[in-house]
């Protein structure tokens, strides 16, 4: 068991979730809704987005078991609101998503940020591995 890789595979995991959100969260803006979908024409480069974020979520859900494997359960499952964090940075300074910046959202954020940081403080031991017998 290495925590190192283990908290490698989880921060892919989170940049991967991360981009996907956003690319869905584009893509949506871009595309006609379900109920014009048959009589409005359809972006390809959206399309191709989703697909693509599609295809992020499913390798980050990959990163995600690996990491799984290396780190404790409750230190790894705090990394996971690191996106949450992420996403708001870029969707607020970002001008494509057309989102702001709140005192609100931001303390909020930094809160979520302060657990992540007193969660992961403390040395972590990697998961022992039960030996089927």
């Amino acid at each position: 068991m290495n925590l190192r890789r283990g908290i490698t595979f989880a921060m892919g995991s989170v940049l991967l979730g991360s981009a996907a959100q956003l690319g869905m969260r584009w893509s949506m803006t871009r595309l006609p809704s379900p109920e014009h979908l048959l009589t409005s024409s359809i972006d390809p480069a959206a399309v191709a987005v989703v697909l693509g974020a599609i295809l992020a979520y499913g390798v980050s859900m990959l990163s995600w078991l690996a990491a799984l494997r290396d780190v404790p359960l409750g230190r790894a499952y705090s990394l996971l609101s690191i996106s949450y964090a992420l996403v708001y940075l870029l969707a607020a300074s970002l001008p494509v998503f057309n989102e702001a910046f709140s005192v609100t959202k931001t303390l909020g954020v930094a809160l979520v940020m302060l657990g992540v940081i007193t969660i992961n403080s403390r040395p972590a031991r990697a998961p022992e591995r039960r030996s089927a017998s």
